[in-house]
Formats: structure tokens, sequence, C-alpha cells
């Protein structure tokens, strides 16, 4: 599974960041994805991180 996400819409709150910190993170500002594929143990997680997106610009894929 892979993530994705809208920056144009993104608003960097940082919640994805929180809730999957091994697939994404806030830096200076920015919102990025710092996994290739989403690792097993944290699929639900990421899961989670999309749903939650406030502006719901996170979307989880094959």
């Amino acid at each position: 599974m892979k993530a994705h996400r809208d920056r144009r819409g993104c608003i960097a709150c940082g919640l994805y960041a929180a809730i999957c910190p091994e697939v994404f993170q806030l830096k200076d500002g920015l919102s990025s994805i710092i996994a290739d594929e989403i690792p097993e143990v944290c699929l639900d997680n990421a899961k989670e991180a999309e749903e939650n997106c406030p502006v719901s610009v996170i979307s989880i894929f094959k």
C-alpha cells in the first residue's frame, strides 16, 4: 500500500504525523510522506490518518 496527499489542499495541521509518524511527517511547515510503501504494521494507523484528515487530502491505495 502507498500513501498520497494533495499538497495543494494540505493545511499542514500535522494530525497525520501524530497518528502515523512512520509514514508521514511535518517538516518546515510542509507535509511529507516518508515511506515509499506503508509497512503492514502501520497500515491501520495510515488509514486512520486518511480518515481523520480535516481537508481530505490523504489517500491510501494499492
